[in-house]
């Protein structure tokens, strides 16, 4: 991941509660760092779905929301972290149509075609954390 992290809140992910709130925050940012709309629905919409699986798959875990810089672009960072069961096969949960529950299976994947950077790193047993970046 690329930039320099400016500032950042960290919010809490526990219960379907927590996930509006991490819409609504990300919404703030977004606003904040004078994103299109268009963007701002793409970020929002990332921020969703993967705040609703941090809380369905790992457990919960928290968000952690950084405005960074890189050279003269700005951009907005989310990283999301849980101590849930991990992901045993990232590659299958990229792709289109996986889906560990009832879901679309457009999550993940479609999350990262949300984003200009997406990063996961997880370990079975010890939780994931996922890293996404939307540049302006």
């Amino acid at each position: 991941m690329t930039g320099i992290v400016n500032k950042t809140e960290m919010l809490p992910i526990k219960d379907s509660s927590d996930v509006v709130f991490v819409r609504q925050r990300v919404r703030v940012w977004t606003t904040q760092l004078k994103f299109s709309l268009v963007e701002q629905t793409k970020v929002v919409t990332a921020a969703s779905e993967l705040g609703r699986n941090t809380l369905e798959h790992g457990g919960g875990g928290e968000l952690e929301i950084s405005e960074v810089v890189d050279g003269i672009r700005k951009g907005l960072r989310l990283k999301f972290s849980d101590k849930g069961p991990g992901i045993p096969d990232i590659k299958l949960a990229l792709s289109d149509g996986y889906t560990s529950k009832q879901g679309m299976g457009l999550g993940l994947g479609g999350s990262k075609r949300l984003m200009n950077e997406f990063e996961i790193e997880s370990t079975p047993g010890q939780g994931t954390t996922i890293t996404v970046t939307r540049w302006k």
